[in-house]
């Protein structure tokens, strides 16, 4: 990894994205910017909410860049208000999000001359969603050889690590924790995460086998 350059994130206010940018800030990528998504997830206000606060703790512009479109094409769990089913992977998966969202970030870094795009993508759910994986990132960054002038790379720190290994990152290094919103369900009744959904699920489990199981109280 190149020293002193410039960096994009995606930013879901989730804790892969988080660690994602401490990681990459480790790496003495300069992160000026981070963008979260609005595609009309029902849980895209407090994922926005997270999202601000983690650019607040660590200094960076945030900006929401809206895509109502894909709501129209894509009614699923994260966007129905009657679908709720939330453990099962066609209604949290939509299509081709990262790669879009991976190409407005691409504009971006051409306009500003972004040496990196980190994407919070893992090894646990790579296994799933296909945009998740080694391939897709390969692919990205040959497709972004032709379609930008300055070449950005996707950086994806986490790629080789499952939930449990990001969790144990984040405690040991002190990440703000508190601010997480990985839910996909709005109607939690008030709490931080509903625990049923499937993302909710994969944090839960990591939590409980982490070096610091009794985070749930804080984050449940």
């Amino acid at each position: 990894m190149n020293t002193n350059k410039k960096g994009i994130i995606l930013l879901s206010g989730g804790l892969d994205s988080l660690a994602c940018l401490d990681i990459a800030l480790k790496k003495d990528i300069n992160i000026e910017l981070a963008l979260t998504f609005n595609y009309g997830q029902k849980a895209f206000k407090d994922e926005n909410e997270a999202s601000l606060n983690i650019t607040k703790y660590y200094n960076i512009e945030h900006k929401v860049i809206d895509i109502p479109f894909l709501k129209e094409i894509n009614k699923n769990a994260l966007t129905d208000d009657n679908n709720n089913d939330f453990n099962n992977l066609k209604n949290v998966w939509i299509t081709n999000r990262n790669g879009l969202f991976l190409n407005i970030a691409a504009c971006f870094a051409d306009k500003f001359n972004y040496n990196y795009i980190i994407l919070g993508a893992n090894k646990e759910e790579g296994r799933e969603f296909p945009d998740n994986t080694k391939d897709f990132i390969k692919a990205a960054d040959t497709f972004f050889e032709y379609s930008t002038s300055f070449k950005p790379k996707v950086f994806a720190p986490c790629l080789e690590m499952d939930k449990i290994e990001i969790i144990n990152y984040a405690i040991e290094n002190n990440l703000p924790l508190n601010y997480l919103k990985s839910c996909y369900d709005k109607s939690s009744n008030n709490k931080k995460h509903c625990g049923k959904c499937m993302s909710c699920k994969l944090l839960y489990n990591a939590i409980i086998n982490s070096k610091k199981p009794e985070l749930l109280g804080e984050i449940f």
